[in-house]
């Protein structure tokens, strides 16, 4: 690998990145190397992943600090329950893994011009959902997909990716949904990548890269729960 003057690492055939604490202050780490399933598993499995726009170069992240949830500790608001409660929405895993991502490319997004989930990183992340390491919440409003989100799971760990709603709160309902499920399954965090007043709500913290990267190795350790996962109903009737 080389460095640039910019310390940005330069990848290249070779299975390997910098250490993530390399990342340069905007958490820009490495460019290059490709979307093979073995490497983003290495990068997710380092505090890695790969961000970047049709056309431009393969980019590789670590920002700093790191926004993280503990499954546990989640919080649901008064309103929010409220319209679980109804279940408005039918909630399902890993139904339609390759619609959740078509649709989440697709969403405006403020402040953003296009997507950063091109055709690449789709054909990349359908292939690890065909393996049974990334999963998609869906939620249905009769038997129209009107929101969802999808991610990556290994040990018990959840890395989130993107999330989309055609409809109220689809996705946060998907969102709460998911992570009262791993919270039974015990997993430890799910990684929100970067701070947004959305996902701190639901009681995501903003941490040290340190402390993110201890609690990830430790989360690793446990067996990766293959998918297809199947949703379970919980006291508020959210699943299917």
């Amino acid at each position: 690998m080389l460095r640039s003057p910019v310390s940005v690492y330069a990848l290249n055939e070779e299975l390997v990145f910098p250490h993530p604490s390399l990342a340069n202050e905007d958490g820009l780490l490495a460019v290059g190397g490709d979307l093979s399933p073995q490497r983003i598993v290495l990068a997710y499995a380092n505090g890695i992943f790969p961000w970047y726009s049709e056309g431009r170069p393969l980019a590789w992240w670590c920002p700093r600090p790191r926004l993280a949830l503990t499954p546990s500790e989640l919080r649901v608001g008064r309103t929010l329950r409220k319209t679980i409660k109804r279940r408005r929405y039918r909630i399902t895993f890993d139904e339609a893994f390759s619609e959740v991502m078509a649709a989440c490319a697709t969403v405006p997004r403020e402040g953003q011009d296009g997507t950063w989930i091109t055709k690449d990183l789709t054909a990349a992340f359908v292939e690890l959902h065909r393996r049974g390491l990334a999963h998609s919440v869906e939620a249905w409003e009769d038997d129209v997909l009107v929101g969802g989100l999808y991610g990556l799971s290994m040990g018990r760990v959840f890395f989130g990716e993107s999330m989309f709603a055609d409809r109220p709160d689809a996705s946060k309902v998907a969102f709460v949904h998911l992570v009262r499920q791993l919270a039974a399954w015990n997993f430890e965090m799910v990684d929100c990548q970067v701070v947004t007043d959305h996902l701190v709500r639901f009681g995501a913290v903003s941490i040290e890269l340190d402390t993110f990267l201890e609690r990830l190795e430790h989360g690793l350790v446990a067996d990766t729960r293959y998918g297809p996962w199947v949703a379970q109903p919980d006291a508020d009737g959210a699943a299917a």
